[in-house]
């Protein structure tokens, strides 16, 4: 690449709450039922110590039953009344096992429907980002860090499931907790619920203070993540590089020192979480302590009963619960924040789209930049008033030093990137390309980049990958024609044959024929080979283009190279210089004119005699 601008996370993302509704379609369902059964599990708690309290009360003790609200007491007369119970206390005990069974039931379905909501909740994420990801535009991948980008699909979408999963559904179940412990609590004693809640907003207020800076803390440490996973990413592919020039110590300093403050942002941020929750421990430690004592004082002077007392301490303890929870959820809710921020940037790029009138013109009909200017964001201008026309059918060539706009020229044909207004246009048959649709756009033309990229698949997967259902003859013909038959002949497992990440397992020169016969099963109309035969000797180089000559003679060819004999059959040659035409004509007419072309030839001339002399000596 020649030049890419850095990415920057845009100030405004899409809502939250917006992107979670989004994501949630297909399991709201389930995580709808699985809070009914927490509401269910939480509704049997409340019950289990007002049983416990009517035992010790009224049915041991003998206690007047008025104290009770009426529906108790209907269900007391119901069952016998408290003499009947006295003497068949295992009444009692099958009505505890009977709320327990009923909150083993509903804690079941609430299990089961959680993780079957949390993976489908998952998989719409994946998917959903996969997808979006797949339509984002060719600048937008240049500008981010593939390694980020895939932290960002993994990590921060387990992040996201765990705080819906595990955090958002106990919500209605914490609420319910909260509110029906408070109501018994007053309704049993209204001066040591009074006393229970004293440290009550001591930490709801301390856990608010603490979300902050675990939102700081969690961003800083999500971002680090990113990129170590990039750096990770990147001495992974280009291990070879980096054993071929001896810096496996460099690399793997470099690791270990972004590794090592990556760690320290964990600790410190550990440090920070062990402080809160111990202090909310001790707080919630300290209520504990004061309802016990008084209760135990209020006990001693008849202001409640013993049964009372038991009651009280386990709806006290429903009620700690759910405020420490607070802190919990607070932690995790800044953890996901970030996590959803960090997918929102994602979700915020905008795709690729196509006009609202674009067409499908015929893609067989000259080529034509008119006027054509262009500049990477952030960068100076690239290309300079490119005026220019290539005849349908025709073979183009194009010459220039590094950095003179040649593979740009095509990232602008094939809309890679796109071209601002006012900066001139570029037409294919007298239609502009920024009318045309994208996909009949990409399909009629046919590309091999500067690098050649092949997947871990198969060789026939990897030449196959521009139709589906290709037909073998093809195929063939297409490696016939790159001069890759008799190299996959050599093969063992021939077209069978499983090739490496980036396509590892190959020569430089592989890779390139390759690519090259994946481009020609596109059949496109118009072929651009983008510096894509500087890895092939001159003689491989040659067959290559006898074979395009006869094979797709009608196509219209675009040949970036620094070798002059790759492009001497030409019909016309280009020469940039700096982004600005230099020289156009024929390869015979620049052989004679004064500039780059000149100056190549001889030398390349020169080297190619020399060589000979070598030989013959």
């Amino acid at each position: 690449m020649e030049n890419i601008q850095t990415a920057q996370e845009p100030a405004r993302r899409p809502g939250r709450k917006q992107l979670i509704m989004r994501f949630l379609k297909g399991s709201k369902a389930f995580f709808i039922i699985c809070m009914i059964c927490a509401a269910v599990s939480a509704l049997a708690d409340m019950i289990t110590p007002q049983i416990i309290r009517i035992t010790v009360d009224q049915v041991l003790s003998g206690a007047p039953a008025d104290t009770l609200s009426p529906v108790v007491q209907d269900l007391l007369a119901a069952a016998g009344g408290a003499e009947y119970l006295r003497g068949s206390l295992w009444i009692m005990a099958l009505a505890v096992v009977a709320v327990a069974v009923v909150k083993c039931a509903a804690q079941y379905g609430f299990r089961v429907l959680n993780t079957k909501g949390s993976e489908t909740l998952v998989k719409t994420m994946r998917d959903t980002l996969y997808r979006h990801i797949e339509r984002l535009p060719f600048q937008w991948h240049m500008q981010n860090h593939t390694g980020d980008i895939i932290q960002r699909c993994t990590s921060d979408i387990d992040t996201t499931r765990n705080f819906i999963s595990e955090q958002m559904t106990s919500l209605i179940r914490i609420a319910i907790l909260v509110v029906m412990s408070m109501v018994f609590m007053l309704g049993m004693n209204v001066k040591l619920t009074l006393i229970a809640m004293i440290p009550l907003p001591i930490i709801v207020m301390y856990s608010l203070f603490f979300h902050r800076k675990f939102r700081k803390g969690f961003q800083q440490c999500d971002e680090e993540e990113g990129r170590l996973s990039a750096m990770a990413q990147e001495n992974l592919t280009g291990v070879r590089v980096v054993r071929a020039f001896g810096r496996e110590r460099y690399e793997r300093d470099r690791f270990g020192e972004k590794n090592a403050y990556y760690t320290s942002l964990w600790v410190k941020l550990g440090r920070l979480m062990a402080f809160f929750w111990t202090s909310a421990d001790i707080l919630s430690g300290l209520q504990i302590m004061l309802v016990i004592i008084f209760g135990v004082v209020f006990c001693l002077r008849k202001d409640m009963t013993s049964g009372e007392f038991i009651a009280f301490v386990s709806y006290n303890g429903m009620l700690v619960w759910p405020v420490r929870q607070l802190g919990r959820m607070i932690s995790e809710m800044s953890k996901a924040g970030v996590s959803i921020d960090r997918i929102g940037y994602i979700m915020d790029a905008e795709e690729e789209k196509d006009a609202p009138d674009a067409v499908t013109p015929p893609m067989n009909g000259d080529i034509r930049f008119e006027h054509v200017n262009f500049a990477y964001e952030g960068c100076p201008e690239m290309l300079h008033d490119i005026d220019l026309e290539i005849p349908a059918g025709s073979t183009l060539g194009i010459l220039g030093g590094t950095g003179s706009g040649k593979s740009t020229m095509m990232y602008l044909l094939d809309r890679l990137y796109p071209l601002p207004e006012g900066c001139g246009r570029i037409t294919i048959g007298g239609v502009d390309i920024a009318k045309m649709k994208l996909a009949h756009l990409r399909r009629n033309i046919g590309i091999v980049l500067q690098e050649p990229f092949l997947f871990s698949r198969t060789l026939r997967e990897n030449l196959s990958i521009t139709e589906k259902d290709l037909p073998e003859e093809e195929m063939y013909a297409a490696a016939r024609a790159a001069c890759l038959e008799e190299t996959i002949a050599g093969f063992t497992k021939g077209y069978e044959t499983f090739v490496g990440e980036r396509g590892v397992t190959l020569s430089g020169g592989q890779k390139q024929r390759a690519a090259i016969a994946r481009m020609l099963t596109q059949k496109a109309p118009i072929m651009i080979f983008d510096d894509s035969l500087s890895a092939v000797d001159t003689e491989t180089d040659a067959k290559i283009r006898r074979a395009l000559e006869k094979k797709f003679g009608t196509a219209t060819i675009i040949l970036i190279s620094h070798r002059i004999t790759t492009l001497s059959k030409a019909d016309k040659v280009l020469v940039l210089d700096h982004g600005r035409i230099s020289q156009l004509g024929t390869p015979e007419e620049l052989k004679n004119q004064p500039g780059l072309y000149r100056e190549i030839n001889n030398i390349q001339a020169a080297s190619v005699e020399m060589h000979g002399k070598e030989v013959q000596a």
